[in-house]
């Protein structure tokens, strides 16, 4: 299984990014999908993420209304458009995909497999 990052970058505050996560070797129709973060000296958190069917979204309260996660199942991706960047959204971005009907790929202890990440950094 392999779960591909890519979009990252560096953006001044106020900018936008969006980041796209590749997914083969799993049925990813079959996977809730899932965006965390992990800044310098900080544990992983969550960010967002989306049932496996697109149905339902869910974010953490510091991104709330500024990210909007989505999937495209035909092209085995997920994506999270970045809006209204802040310097405190600097972290290495990592996608998770999840089986499990009640976590939903919402907490990094049910995650079944993880991408390698992707740098985002916002200067002020």
């Amino acid at each position: 299984v392999q779960l591909q990052a890519s979009g990252g970058g560096l953006v001044q505050a106020g900018g936008s990014l969006r980041l796209s996560c590749t997914a083969s070797g799993l049925t990813f129709s079959s996977y809730n999908m899932g965006w965390f973060r992990q800044a310098p000296g900080k544990e992983r958190e969550f960010v967002a993420a989306i049932r496996w069917s697109g149905g339902n979204t869910y974010y953490s309260d510091s991104v709330k209304d500024r990210f909007t996660i989505s999937r495209d199942n035909a092209k085995n991706t997920v994506y999270l458009q970045m809006n209204s960047l802040k310097p405190e959204d600097t972290a290495v971005y990592y996608c998770a995909a999840d089986r499990n009907v009640r976590t939903g790929a919402r907490t990094t202890r049910a995650i079944d497999y993880w991408g390698k990440g992707t740098q985002v950094t916002v200067s002020s």
